[in-house]
């Protein structure tokens, strides 16, 4: 069994585990962290840097990314000084001016923000470059999307803006998108993401469009033969789906 190593967090004390991050282990106290480019199913990836806190450990204090920063010591944190919230401030002005159209950033700016006019990069951006969303076309095996060019230009996107071949369809960068900058549209007779144009799978039971179809192969490929041949394929939206469970359940509490 791993060792704790003991912590404080804002005067409170906690245990880690080793290689927990600040973030984590703050989580799991209840205490905010304010995090952009963070997801539990990804973890930290020290992009935004709004995460900052200030480390101390023994006389040396430093501001470091807590999405990122591994738990190897006894440290004391510090969530929020004048110089953390200067810096959160700094990265809320810069992100709202890049992305201006976007609901989310419009409430961090109220919050963050100082008063006075904005210079919008672009009236029509909504996207931060988290990229939140290209780690999880990566981690559902497509790998679809990526950031592109430099500078103040770079912008995540299918290569040269075209439908991309490997691009399944399964919507998991809109989802995990904090921005809303990534559509996804359902229209009779298709599915449309990316430039992309695919056929919908339809609901057995009702009949409603409720996925691309590249993505229940996808899946049926990613599982194997041998858990389609156990598991009989059924075609549900989610509304079926969840009404054929609550269905089961019923049954199950009846014969009990």
């Amino acid at each position: 069994m791993k060792h704790k190593i003991e912590i404080r967090i804002d005067g409170i004390a906690a245990a880690a585990s080793p290689g927990e991050t600040i973030l984590e282990v703050a989580k799991r106290l209840g205490i905010e962290i304010p995090a952009l480019c963070y997801h539990k199913a990804f973890g930290g990836q020290g992009i935004c840097r709004m995460c900052t806190v200030e480390v101390k450990t023994g006389d040396r204090a430093r501001l470091v990314a807590s999405c990122t920063y591994p738990i190897t010591e006894e440290i004391e944190v510090k969530t929020s000084t004048p110089e953390v919230e200067e810096i959160r401030r700094n990265i809320v002005m810069l992100l709202y001016r890049r992305a201006p159209n976007s609901e989310f950033m419009k409430k961090l700016y109220a919050e963050y923000g100082r008063p006075g006019d904005i210079t919008p990069a672009s009236a029509e951006e909504r996207c931060i470059m988290c990229r939140l969303c290209v780690r999880a076309c990566e981690q559902v095996g497509a790998s679809a999307i990526s950031a592109v060019f430099r500078g103040t230009e770079k912008r995540v996107s299918t290569p040269y803006d075209e439908a991309s071949p490997d691009c399944i369809g399964c919507g998991a960068c809109a989802q995990v998108c904090p921005t809303g900058a990534i559509e996804v549209t359902q229209r009779e007779g298709e599915h449309v993401i990316w430039n992309k144009t695919l056929a919908p799978a339809r609901c057995e039971v009702c009949g409603r469009a409720y996925t691309a179809e590249t993505l229940v192969n996808h899946v049926k490929e990613r599982l194997g033969s041998d858990f389609s041949q156990k598991q009989p394929e059924e075609r549900l939206c989610p509304a079926c789906r969840k009404r054929r469970a609550g269905r089961a359940l019923v049954d199950h509490l009846i014969k009990k």
